[in-house]
């Protein structure tokens, strides 16, 4: 089975350079709270890394 990320917005965007908040939105962050999945792939890892202080990552079997 392909591993997903649960991914968790626990910080706020404000007071952050547009790039960050643009790395939330792209990945489907809206708020404080909002959880996204998506799959483990290099890419949103990549978008995982330019935002980690904003957000909690766990991983998780697909079902």
């Amino acid at each position: 089975m392909a591993k997903q990320l649960k991914i968790t917005q626990v910080r706020s965007i404000i007071d952050y350079p547009k790039r960050q908040r643009r790395t939330l939105e792209a990945l489907g962050l809206r708020r404080i709270g909002h959880v996204v999945v998506h799959q483990d792939t290099p890419q949103i890892r990549g978008m995982i890394e330019k935002v980690r202080h904003l957000v909690r990552v766990e991983e998780v079997e697909a079902a």
